[in-house]
């Protein structure tokens, strides 16, 4: 009875559940310590309910007591918690993309899909993967690459899809060709059982049961509190509608990034867009793309139905065109004999298209200043889709957001929002209605953000993409910087992965000048963030106190976004 009323009174003074300790000694009770308890996260959201309830905290204490990174485990499949004690790992990478997966290995995106269709479930191990391996994650329960960090292309897809992601294990000793790999002196063959836990990064050998993940009504509680308190917006990183949807169920209110290069990887787009970059003239380029415009254009058609008038920021084409070739024989024949060319000559073009060092190569607005007809038609679907869905839903604004990739000098922006501008002011003047749209640009280099009162001048809008605005600041590749930053964080040179949480200091400093100098100039302008740390919850709050207008993340991280953007304004209060 002592005891009991020692704990109610402890409760009640801290006004949360405590993990205490005690012991007696010749039957007289001594309390040690007492401190707030570890949850679950459903347990965090109940706990935070009945305590509103109680009259015990306001709603904003509510919301300031949760941790938004244990929201990611009501979101995704989980391991069976006893089969997992019983399992020890094979081995460990990053935890790049939350939940767990369990399936049969294979190794390239085609027997992914294939697999698939058959109704395997299947885990896709690869080296790393590409824009074109996008239809083989898709089909995996989960993915695993020896190379790469957090923001990988396989860790930045595998979020924005819900897929579980293991990333940078390079332990495994890879062997693509013969579809095997040895990890912890096992070798793995394809059809061999793999399972993954992409919330703790470990890997483990054979099956271990998963169990889908529940929401309980608390969780919707939580979120209208916050929602009631957040100044951030947010929005959503997605480039299908099946994501646009998922996100927009978790409370997203728009799309700050449409990558439209994963549009392009369907059998019959790819063909026209490798028949445009093979291409001699400017005329034979136009009458390829003309041959994609109805697929984007389709496409964006059904985003902005999914999203129902909200904003949709959609980026240009962003990466070198060397991601786009085939790199089979029989592609290549293929592809020489839809051109009219040799074997020989299509290798030349796809040898030419080779760059040192493609992420600072011939991409973004880039590919816009030499192929001008490539923003044209990217124009022509984004405003043609944005009128037909405009005309069919009166009671809607569709807002396209046009954005520039990678721009350095605000001479590069002018260049292309000229061609973007004539070209969709024909549009909306051939098409009888009116039709709001702006034209902004990424901030990912750091001359945009040192340049930013020059920039925003022509800019609607400013986004910072941080993935690549992380990686030209510190100088570090994001695939490459997973083989010595764990060196890194070893001698305390580094905390954290610059490229998973906000580096504040220098990073952040390029955003808040960029805000400084680019308000004054623009004060219409709004601004946002749509790299992957618009989900991190440290970030986030940076972002709330430089002045963001929103943040934008990967659909399954938009309710952590939502949570931590309500405790930032309720800190600063």
């Amino acid at each position: 009875e002592q005891f009991k009323d020692v704990c109610k009174t402890l409760e009640n003074h801290y006004r949360d559940m405590q993990d205490m300790e005690f012991t007696v000694e010749h039957g007289k009770l001594y309390m040690l310590q007492t401190r707030n308890g570890k949850r679950t996260a459903q347990a965090a959201l109940k706990i935070a309910c009945d305590l509103v309830d109680e009259g015990m905290r306001s709603e904003q204490e509510a919301v300031a007591m949760i941790d938004p990174r244990n929201l990611d485990t009501l979101l995704h499949p989980q391991f069976d918690a006893a089969a997992l004690k019983a399992a020890t790992p094979a081995g460990r990478g990053l935890g790049a993309s939350p939940g767990a997966a369990c399936g049969k290995i294979v190794f390239t995106a085609e027997d992914a899909e294939s697999w698939h269709a058959r109704g395997e479930k299947v885990v896709l191990v690869r080296l790393e993967t590409s824009p074109e391996d996008i239809t083989g994650m898709k089909a995996a329960q989960g993915i695993l690459t020896v190379r790469g960090g957090m923001t990988s292309h396989a860790a930045v897809v595998a979020r924005g899809m819900g897929t579980c992601c293991v990333s940078g294990c390079g332990d495994i000793a890879m062997d693509e060709e013969n579809k095997r790999f040895t990890l912890a002196g096992k070798e793995y063959h394809e059809g061999d059982y793999l399972s993954i836990d992409g919330t703790t990064g470990n890997i483990y050998d054979g099956q271990i049961p998963t169990v889908d993940a529940t929401i309980a009504g608390e969780f919707g509680r939580v979120m209208a509190w916050a929602d009631k308190y957040r100044k951030l917006k947010v929005r959503t990183n997605a480039d299908t509608p099946a994501d646009a949807r998922k996100a927009r169920e978790l409370g997203a209110e728009g799309i700050g990034l449409c990558r439209t290069e994963h549009m392009f990887f369907d059998e019959d787009r790819i063909a026209a867009f490798r028949e445009m970059i093979c291409s001699d003239t400017a005329e034979e380029r136009e009458a390829a793309l003309e041959k994609i415009l109805p697929y984007q254009q389709g496409d964006f058609e059904k985003l902005y139905e999914a999203l129902e008038g909200y904003p949709v920021t959609i980026r240009f084409l962003d990466p070198p065109l060397h991601e786009f070739v085939p790199t089979e024989e029989a592609d290549i024949e293929k592809l020489a004999a839809a051109q009219g060319k040799t074997v020989e000559e299509i290798k030349n073009i796809i040898a030419g298209l080779h760059e040192f060092n493609p992420m600072m190569g011939h991409r973004g607005c880039r590919l816009a200043v030499t192929y001008p007809e490539i923003a044209r038609m990217q124009t022509k679907a984004v405003i043609r889709a944005a009128i037909n869905v405009q005309k069919e839903h009166p009671g809607w604004k569709v807002k396209p957001e046009i954005m520039i990739p990678l721009i350095c000098d605000v001479k590069e922006l002018k260049y292309v929002k000229k061609i973007v501008v004539e070209t969709a002011d024909a549009e909306i003047k051939a098409s009888g209605i009116e039709l709001y749209y702006e034209v902004g640009t990424m901030i990912e280099i750091p001359r945009a953000a040192l340049t930013a009162d020059e920039i925003a001048a022509e800019a609607d809008f400013f986004c910072f993409g941080t993935n690549d605005l992380t990686q030209m600041t510190f100088g570090f590749s994001r695939d490459d910087a997973g083989k010595f930053l764990t060196a890194y964080y070893d001698s305390k040179i580094l905390e954290n992965d610059p490229f998973a949480k906000l580096d504040q200091n220098g990073v952040g400093k390029l955003m808040d000048m960029s805000i400084k100098l680019g308000k004054p100039v623009n004060p219409k302008m709004h601004v946002g963030i749509c790299g992957e740390h618009g989900g991190d919850p440290s970030s986030v709050e940076f972002c709330h106190k430089i002045g963001l207008d929103y943040v934008s993340c990967s659909p399954f991280r938009v309710p952590i976004a939502r949570l931590a953007a309500a405790q930032a304004a309720i800190n600063q209060k």
